[in-house]
């Protein structure tokens, strides 16, 4: 029975830190002009992917309830707030890429990669071409 026991907390410890080593879960965005907190994004996972869609809006220029004017297709005038704004990053060794980003407060769409620095800390980059901007989001407990 103790033996049993054991491997069981085993297993669970093992999962936890798996968890806490992913891209996975929320993050505090931290915008990497002002260096002020912006918004609490969740990273989920869907088919084998990473998309992320804001939980909560801690800054805009906009309110605290801002709507995205510039952006595109169905997302124009949709409130920021559970929008998706990362779709459908796939895993390539360390880091998660081959798609994009939309920036709600311009409406523009970026290419995307995102990594993890350490377990709590998520570098998050949207590119053309050469020119970059990556911004640090931390995990949210």
């Amino acid at each position: 029975m103790k033996k049993t026991l054991f491997l069981l907390v085993c297993l669970l410890f093992t999962l936890g830190i798996q968890a806490q080593n992913s891209v996975f879960g929320t993050w505090k965005t931290i915008d990497d002009e002002t260096g002020k907190a912006k918004s609490i994004v969740e990273v989920f996972e869907k088919d084998g992917k990473a998309y992320a869609k804001v939980q909560k809006v801690i800054f805009s220029d906009n309110g605290t309830d801002p709507v995205c004017t510039h952006c595109p297709g169905d997302r124009k005038d949709q409130k920021v707030v559970g929008m998706q704004i990362i779709d459908g990053l796939k895993k390539d060794g360390d880091e998660w890429s081959g798609s994009k980003i939309l920036d709600p407060n311009n409406g523009k769409l970026y290419n995307c990669k995102m990594w993890l620095e350490d377990d709590s800390t998520l570098k998050v980059r949207g590119y053309v071409a050469f020119l970059y901007r990556t911004q640090t989001w931390y995990r949210v407990e």
